[in-house]
């Protein structure tokens, strides 16, 4: 056998490789332009795109410039356009997050069950008394939950627990 072989191979599988491999060209372009329009550059593009278009259409270049007259109905369609798209991009992002959080629970709660399992079978080997340290578990989770709700009193480590 080679070296190594015989140990045991424990390893949870990484938040960045799994959520890696679910992503693909597309989830990179909407993070891409979500994350650009979610920055002040974004913002001061548009507020310099805005003037200049607007300057333009006012007639500060002379009337022959100008190709989108007050009330800027192609500026409004454009902008209303880009809002929509914008939004899109938002959503779809939203929605890789959502399935990010997803996955990161779904690892979170594997750690916990191999935590847990792994501390009943050293418990055992310790001889430690499972249902003693559920119950002291169990008064400490009551006497916070008592802490965060403002009660006045809080059950002892005596008391039994339902």
């Amino acid at each position: 056998m080679a070296p190594g072989t015989n140990r045991l191979d424990i390893r949870l599988p990484n938040e960045r490789a799994v959520l890696a491999r679910m992503r693909g060209t597309r989830d990179r372009i909407a993070d891409a332009i979500t994350t650009f329009a979610g920055t002040m550059l974004f913002v001061y593009l548009h507020a310099a795109w805005f003037a200049v278009w607007i300057a333009f259409n006012e007639g500060l270049f002379g009337h022959s410039a100008v190709w989108d007259p007050y009330p800027f109905g192609l500026l409004t369609m454009i902008v209303s356009l880009e809002a929509i798209f914008l939004s899109t991009f938002v959503m779809v992002s939203q929605n890789r997050q959502a399935m990010r959080e997803k996955v990161r629970a779904d690892l979170d709660f594997e750690t916990n069950v191999r935590s847990e399992v792994w501390s009943v079978h050293i418990g055992q080997a310790l001889g430690v008394d499972a249902h003693q340290v559920e119950q002291a578990v169990q008064t400490l989770l009551a006497q916070n939950q008592a802490k965060l709700n403002g009660a006045e009193q809080t059950p002892s480590a005596n008391e039994p627990i339902d």
